[in-house]
């Protein structure tokens, strides 16, 4: 993502918050309040996209028509219920570690 298209979406999610339309000229009033310089035609492609869709179907839906994950290398595919199999816990070897050496860096 751009930084000219990140500034976009944060000016319309503010509008978003604040009750107001999601607008060209109000994007650019925004982007010029916080001094940021974004490509003329964001604000413009912003205002048709939030024209056509309301924000809150934006928000609540994030994320809803992902693809599923593709298995690891060499893992195996999810179970047939969707839930993925559960993770091996890793033994912490870490403080043993620090324990043998017979020193810690706080002594």
């Amino acid at each position: 993502m751009s930084k000219s298209e990140l500034a976009c979406t944060y000016a319309s999610l503010i509008l978003h918050d604040d009750g107001l339309e999601i607008t060209a000229d109000n994007l650019n009033s925004i982007l010029k309040a916080a001094k940021v310089e974004v490509e003329p035609y964001w604000p413009g492609l912003f205002a048709k996209l939030f024209a056509k869709k309301k924000m809150d179907d934006l928000i609540t839906n994030v994320g809803a028509a992902a693809p599923a994950a593709a298995p690891a290398a060499g893992g195996a595919a999810p179970a047939a219920g969707g839930a993925p199999a559960p993770a091996k816990k890793e033994e912490k070897k870490e403080e043993s570690e620090e324990e043998d050496m017979g020193f810690s860096l706080f002594d």
